[in-house]
């Protein structure tokens, strides 16, 4: 059952250096404030998964926590690139990358397979592109029963899942909704667990289209009100999109995001 902590104890117990971690949530519920402590924390040799990269994973990546990226996408939505992102792809500041490219389809088909526990998941795609020769987690497999030629992506099943929702409570079961991307199945492949949330509540009022975990696949509730900003939260604030067009400044060169991070994350 899961354990409702403070933030901080919760990325110290279940976040390690070398981990594999999915920080989910598409345009929606993006756990920046748990990614900020994983930051503060010094993490180190993280290999991040995340179906887009955007400014979460820029910083972690400017920070020195990542060693390696599974994605399948990257930028800075509705405004340019991600410049810590290629900074450490072409010229391995602060560290070198290694990149794990997919589909979005093939990411999420990743996050199934691991989900239901199979060791890899069958698709129709990747056709045209050369993705396959380039990551060792695409495959192709013959249909036994039509003899088509399928594409097969291996079962992706990270150490901790980090995924930001509205409401838990206080038993620590879960509920997010709006627009909820791969959180549910980015848990339910994890080892491990942790759920920030706006607030705790003694029952979980049913939403239209809302998605529940339980509390027996979560490992652990951290209260984080605000916890998605510059991301929003359905129901209880609004997306920044200055900040978003103000990343980009900040974020081009070294000593400007050096010293944002000081001051904004780090103080």
């Amino acid at each position: 059952m899961a354990e409702i902590v403070d933030l901080t104890s919760a990325v110290s117990e279940l976040v390690h250096d070398g981990d594999c971690v999915a920080l989910e949530g598409f345009t929606h519920l993006i756990p920046f404030a748990a990614a900020h402590e994983i930051i503060r924390q010094g993490k180190r040799d993280l290999t991040l998964a995340r179906l887009t990269p955007d400014l979460v994973f820029d910083q972690m990546i400017g920070m020195g926590c990542a060693r390696a990226l599974i994605f399948s996408w990257g930028g800075n939505p509705g405004v340019g690139s991600l410049h810590r992102l290629r900074d450490a792809i072409e010229h391995g500041w602060p560290a070198p990358l290694l990149i794990d490219e997919h589909s979005h389809a093939g990411l999420t088909n990743r996050y199934v397979a691991g989900a239901s526990a199979l060791p890899f998941a069958v698709m129709r795609g990747y056709a045209g592109t050369d993705l396959m020769a380039r990551s060792p987690t695409i495959a192709t497999v013959v249909c036994p029963f039509t003899g088509e030629r399928l594409a097969a992506v291996q079962a992706l099943r990270p150490d901790v899942a980090v995924v930001h929702a509205q409401q838990a409570d206080r038993k620590g079961n879960v509920q997010l909704w709006g627009i909820t991307g791969v959180q549910k199945e980015a848990v339910l492949a994890s080892q491990r667990s942790l759920v920030t949330v706006e607030e705790v509540v003694d029952e979980l009022v049913p939403k239209p289209g809302a998605v529940v975990l339980p509390s027996w696949v979560v490992t652990a509730v951290a209260v984080a009100p605000g916890g998605a900003r510059p991301s929003y939260s359905l129901g209880y604030y609004q997306r920044d999109n200055d900040f978003y067009v103000a990343w980009d400044a900040i974020s081009r060169e070294r000593d400007t995001f050096l010293a944002w991070m000081r001051e904004e994350i780090l103080a």
